[in-house]
């Protein structure tokens, strides 16, 4: 069973810096990590009108793949309706990946049980607000509110990316441990 973690926060709260600090440090130790961005920007596309695959979708194609000697693309075509969280996540995980992180999504995100999640925030208000409606469970605070903590009335422990990152990486660890225990409780 892969573990899934979101860090959620609003734009600018460090959301970024977390996943990237522990994608490094987990991969590192071994740890096979997929990671999963949302890209709210309406006409976001990795696609460059005029070139192949461009062509290739215009054309009617609804799934392009793109290899070089060191990656593959998978262009997907997709609506709105189509285009959802739960399908990436059950595509992704086929990769056999220990760890799945996936920034942003709040709102999809927040009342998930099956979902681990860390809170990013600027400042105590913005924690406020990503805490309403956010159901557990939730690992940790970190972000820009880490670097001038204020009293914390969470029962949550406030990281700071990298200093205390190692914390962060522990929390995670557990919760894989705990993931892979109940997988095997299961059989």
């Amino acid at each position: 069973m892969v573990l899934i973690v979101a860090a959620v926060g609003r734009s600018g709260s460090g959301k970024t810096v977390t996943i990237e600090y522990l994608i490094s440090q987990l991969s590192a130790e071994g740890y096979l990590v997929g990671a999963i961005k949302h890209v709210h920007h309406e006409g976001f596309t990795i696609d460059i009108e005029g070139k192949n695959t461009w062509r290739y979708a215009k054309a009617g194609a609804k799934v392009i793949a793109a290899i070089s000697p060191n990656e593959v693309a998978i262009i997907k075509k997709t609506s709105k309706e189509t285009n959802n969280l739960d399908s990436v996540i059950e595509t992704i995980k086929k990769e056999g990946l220990d760890i799945i992180f996936i920034e942003g999504y709040h709102g999809l995100i927040a009342k998930r049980a099956d979902v681990s999640k860390i809170l990013t925030a600027k400042d105590a208000e913005s924690l406020q607000e990503t805490l309403q409606g956010t159901v557990a469970p939730i690992l940790a605070i970190s972000g820009l509110i880490a670097k001038n903590p204020t009293p914390n009335n969470q029962n949550y422990p406030v990281i700071k990316i990298p200093e205390d990152g190692k914390k962060l990486v522990d929390l995670i660890k557990q919760q894989l441990t705990n993931t892979k225990k109940g997988q095997s409780d299961q059989t």
